[in-house]
């Protein structure tokens, strides 16, 4: 292991690559610590004492590496990115001029990355000025931060200082993006994951010494063990595929004959990722929302959403939480790979699956597979998600936002930048990690 660690160092570019996302990297984690200005920041830090982030409001702190319990200047994180970066894929199926961009190659990429970035900004804007309010009005539930309802966190509120921090957080928003796709050009890896993941590896050492302080010594090595467990199903289902033969026809042209080779359509077991995760997560959180949006008026209301979807360790979140990622797992996949598309490639490059005629029963079979293999994805992206948050509730641990979620997005970030930094050693002819 050692020596190819060494080899990561021994090629220039790749060094170069590795040490620059180093550096976005610790500047990424320095603006995660700064607050912003007009903040009653001593409130703040004493508010993380007593916080239950569960629900969205963990997801959200654990993708921004605590800056939202911080209040920091990278608030939001890279999530109104990820958002922005969802919206414009689904929109891709409804909008024909998205769909005419995606199949124009480079040139409508950017265009859609382009338009990535205006929808993201919008999206900052939003947010950024509902968590003002949410701060100044004291919501603490909104924010994750139990027994501070109706304290005021801006003292001295005005429209000025509210805009000049809703202006700071959308800037950092910005700088976020900005730095995700640096290190996407010139770094390695995925600069959005690779981000994400920097967020949630921050954040393990002080959950770890939350599971020792609030349990005993048996809770925190059962759970290490049940993590390690997880992280070893979650590699053994993310290598998983279900590879498709397909045979190209033999064609002469001229006096060569060409085609006649066969290769396979590999597709994942868990094809959508950590999609159906997040959005499950953010559709939880609309009941939330309205729970601070009624107030006094629906007090019955409030107290059921409040007890029951709102709380991460209740059997109602939990139960609605696996329906919703399941649900989302079928729909994100059958965005995301189109039988009918892919059918009408094999047919145009005068290929075919074995057995299966071209055209219409080519789609029939791919959509028959493909909706086989989902069932256990989704099942899958079902039991590492909510098993943490059984395995909590039945011990009464609530300061641990860690869960499946992280682990899935760990554990695949760094498989994909594993593969990356293996695919630039091999071709300089050096043995790589997975070798």
């Amino acid at each position: 292991m050692l020596s190819r660690l060494r080899n990561m160092f021994r090629v220039p570019d790749l060094r170069n690559k590795i040490l620059f996302t180093i550096l976005i990297i610790a500047f990424y984690r320095i603006g995660a610590h700064l607050p912003v200005p007009y903040v009653n920041f001593s409130a703040i830090k004493e508010l993380q004492h007593n916080a239950d982030a569960g629900g969205v409001v963990g997801l959200l702190d654990l993708f921004s590496g605590g800056a939202i319990t911080n209040v920091a200047i990278f608030f939001l994180g890279i999530m109104p990115y990820i958002t922005a970066s969802i919206i414009m894929q689904l929109l891709g199926v409804v909008i024909p001029k998205l769909e005419q961009w995606q199949n124009e190659g480079q040139v409508g990429q950017k265009k859609i990355t382009q338009w990535t970035r205006y929808v993201t900004i919008g999206l900052a804007i939003i947010q950024s000025t509902g968590f003002v309010f949410a701060l100044h009005e004291g919501k603490g539930g909104l924010l994750g931060f139990a027994g501070f309802q109706g304290q005021d966190m801006i003292p001295g509120f005005d429209a000025g200082k509210a805009a000049l921090i809703v202006l700071t957080w959308t800037a950092g928003t910005a700088v976020v993006m900005w730095l995700a796709e640096l290190i996407t050009q010139r770094g390695i890896g995925n600069g959005m994951s690779i981000l994400i993941f920097a967020s949630v590896v921050s954040r393990l050492p002080a959950q770890g010494a939350a599971i020792w302080s609030e349990g005993t010594k048996f809770q925190f090595f059962a759970i290490l063990g049940i993590g390690v467990a997880m992280i070893v199903g979650i590699v053994f289902v993310e290598s998983g595929q279900r590879r498709i033969p397909v045979q190209f026809a033999k064609r002469v042209v001229g006096r060569r004959m060409y085609g006649g080779q066969s290769t396979y359509i590999p597709l994942k077991v868990n094809q959508s990722g950590v999609i159906p995760v997040i959005f499950a997560s953010s559709i939880l959180a609309f009941p939330a929302l309205i729970a601070s949006a009624l107030g006094s008026s629906a007090i019955g209301v409030q107290t059921w959403i409040n007890d029951n979807l709102v709380n991460s360790h209740g059997w109602w979140y939990i139960s609605f939480y696996t329906l919703l990622i399941i649900f989302f797992s079928y729909f994100y996949t059958a965005i995301a790979f189109n039988p009918v598309q892919q059918a009408d490639i094999i047919r145009k490059q005068g290929g075919f699956i074995p057995g299966i005629r071209p055209g219409p029963p080519t789609e029939r079979y791919l959509a028959k597979v493909l909706n086989r293999i989902t069932l256990p994805g989704s099942l899958f992206l079902a039991v590492i998600a909510v098993t943490p948050l059984l395995v909590f509730a039945f011990w009464n641990i609530k300061q641990f936002p860690f869960g499946g979620t992280a682990l899935l997005i760990t554990v695949g970030v760094a498989l994909e930048t594993m593969k990356q930094i293996d695919s630039q050693l091999m071709m300089r002819n050096y043995e790589g990690f997975l070798a």
